[in-house]
């Protein structure tokens, strides 16, 4: 198992994959149903569902569908069209982990290692999406967890679960692994190896004069790699747009816009605000005295004293107010002019005595005022609406056997055809055209339906409306005409000749390198032009920097032995490279004391991971892990079909 997180650990995908198994994909992705992939065939003893078992425990499809698709969701997150294609790589590392997992559990189980419920809870507890506002383990935030990653408790459990035994049964085992400093010293001592030579590039280009193909060689090569050349299916798409511009003629009359005004006059009604003091005394005796002082001129502040609760109210509306007081209060508040003491009136929470500091008098709208927001409003539901049955009529002219023509007929609609396109929306002989990007919908379902399928009525994004689709020429997959393709076809043969003379002049110069004879000499007796070759040299311990990315010229370098060539392609394209080392300088890690630490620790990290993965090894042996390969192979090749 560690090794297998030691391989992904430094990969792109590495930290998703990794998380899947470690927990945190618990705060990760949203995960969707899968559609049932169906069965494969029994095997082992196991159910057709069943791809791997180990002890009681097993991987089915349906864990296994879950997992690869929360692997295609993180894919997206950087490449929005990925697919399981993209993915499909780390199939088998996901499967791995999958039984990894089990195994961990059916160990626990075969040999009476139980986890409390406790100790899950606890685990459970520390995941961020279950804690309340407070901070702290809440019950409801955990159902809205479960319910947002469409996990359910058990699975979460067996999760953590297997994140404990994880870490109570293989940490013991690969903790302070110790490689001993004589084991690393010459390790580090092979970091620091010098070495010194020459290097030299073959470029193709070089190679080119004088190549020109006749028509047999020409044919032979175009049919050798009709592939290279192969145009993608090709369909004419009729198109009938159903959206705001085919109902513009739909419009608001004046009977419905007076008729909407007068049904909603509250909302066009002249209103005010009001700015008030209020006081709540708890006894109606209380508030008598409070309202008969500040009718003689206290202000209400005063006259309330310490006898009532006084709250001053700034801009409320009469809504708004009869929430705070109630509607009784709010009918005698909004009835009164400024200046004027209200009260006593019972209220729900004692009795008020109010006055009115200031009144704001709102405008509110007449007809005409009104009439071009109410137009707008009526015809967009209008127009809405009109969308709506026009499409269903179409879809009814559908369902009932109708062809594009007649059902588009129904609803009056404009017909537009594309002209050749591909899937992508473009045309190969109008390089111009490009599909309108709010038919993205409509070029999709275009080119999914097949031929003689009815028409397909497609939503469009945002307020676009609806568009119907049918195919109507459909050119299948083939390689370009050689005549329209001639100077392409062309050029790839003369690169293609090139090439083969360039690698054989490349591998000529790096026989004759090797032994006594320079890298120079050895380009000069080819007689082709090539640019004089270059000095080179390095220490190992750069390559390891390069984590991966090392330099074709430089792998050479250090893969040949002194006085020796070798040759490799440019994996940038364009031509050779041709290495050859003259001189190697053995490292001495002695004087390098640190080095020998660094690399004493990256070994002993190593040996604590192969511990780890061999006490899981033994495990797998005990406990008879077996795997149903026809299943996982059929699984494997209906996701790959199903696009994702």
């Amino acid at each position: 198992m560690l090794s297998f997180f030691r391989r992904v650990s430094k990969s792109k995908v590495g930290t998703g994959i990794m998380a899947f198994v470690l927990i945190a994909i618990l705060a990760g992705f949203a995960i969707a149903d899968l559609t049932n992939f169906g069965s494969g065939q029994i095997n082992f003893g196991m159910g057709s569902g069943t791809l791997a078992k180990v002890g009681d425990q097993e991987v089915n499809e349906r864990e296994m569908s879950d997992a690869m698709q929360r692997r295609l969701q993180q894919a997206r997150q950087e490449k929005p069209d990925a697919d399981y294609a993209s993915v499909i790589g780390d199939f088998n590392a996901v499967l791995d982990a999958l039984l990894d997992e089990r195994t961990l559990l059916a160990f626990a189980d075969k040999y009476d290692f139980p986890l409390s419920k406790r100790l899950v809870d606890a685990e459970i507890a520390q995941i961020p999406g279950t804690k309340g506002l407070n901070g702290q383990f809440n019950e409801q935030s955990y159902q809205q967890f479960l319910a947002q990653q469409r996990l359910t408790d058990p699975q979460v459990r067996r999760i953590l679960s297997a994140g404990l035994l994880q870490r109570l049964l293989l940490t013991p085992i690969a903790t302070n692994a110790r490689v001993p400093v004589g084991m690393a010293t010459p390790y580090a001592s092979m970091l620091l190896e010098q070495r010194e030579g020459e290097a030299a590039i073959v470029p193709i280009d070089s190679f080119k004069a004088g190549l020109q193909p006749g028509d047999a060689q020409l044919q032979q090569y175009y049919a050798a790699n009709r592939a290279r050349y192969m145009i993608p299916e090709q369909r004419v798409l009729r198109i009938a747009r159903l959206g705001p511009e085919q109902v513009s003629n739909v419009t608001a009359s004046d009977q419905e816009i007076t008729a909407y005004y007068n049904q909603n006059k509250a909302t066009y009604a002249p209103s005010d605000t009001r700015s008030l003091t209020q006081a709540v005394a708890q006894d109606q005796a209380a508030a008598n005295a409070i309202a008969a002082r500040a009718k003689a001129g206290q202000p209400l502040a005063a006259a309330a004293g310490a006898n009532a609760a006084v709250t001053e109210l700034k801009d409320q509306t009469r809504p708004a107010y009869a929430g705070v007081s109630g509607e009784k209060a709010a009918e005698a508040v909004f009835s009164a002019s400024q200046g004027t003491v209200i009260g006593p009136i019972k209220s729900d929470f004692g009795w008020v005595v109010v006055k009115v500091e200031s009144v704001k008098a709102g405008g509110g709208k007449t007809l005409e005022q009104a009439r071009a927001e109410i137009a707008a409003k009526i015809t967009a539901d209008k127009r809405k609406g009109a969308i709506e049955d026009a499409v269903d009529k179409v879809q009814n002219a559908l369902d009932e056997g109708s062809n594009f023509i007649e059902a588009v007929g129904t609803a009056k609609l404009p017909v537009t055809n594309t002209p050749l396109i591909t899937a992508a929306g473009t045309s190969r002989t109008d390089p111009s055209y490009k599909l309108p990007a709010e038919l993205a919908p409509a070029l999709k379902t275009g080119f999914d339906i097949a031929p003689n399928d009815p028409p397909e009525v497609v939503t469009l994004p945002g307020d676009a409306g609806y568009a119907i689709v049918s195919p109507g020429q459909v050119v299948p997959a083939a390689p370009a005409p050689l005549a329209s393709i001639r100077a392409q076809v062309t050029a790839d043969w003369i690169n293609s000749e090139a090439t083969k003379r360039a690698q054989a002049a490349a591998t000529q110069i790096a026989e004759r390198a090797n032994g006594n004879v320079t890298l120079a000499d050895a380009i000069e007796s080819v007689g082709a032009r090539i640019p004089p070759s270059r000095p080179i040299a390095a220490r190992r311990i750069q390559i390891a920097d390069e984590q991966g990315n090392v330099p074709a010229a430089m792998k050479i370098l250090f893969s040949a032995g002194a006085g020796k060539a070798r040759m490799a392609p440019n994996p940038s394209g364009g031509g050779f490279f041709v290495v050859k080392v003259n001189k190697i300088i053995p490292g001495n890690a002695l004087s390098a004391p640190q080095l020998i630490g660094q690399v004493r620790g990256e070994l002993s990290q190593a040996a604590s991971q192969d511990y780890a993965q061999q006490f899981v090894a033994d495990m797998k042996r005990q406990l008879k892990a077996k795997r149903n390969e026809s299943a996982i192979q059929g699984f494997r090749a209906r996701l790959l079909s199903s696009g994702g």
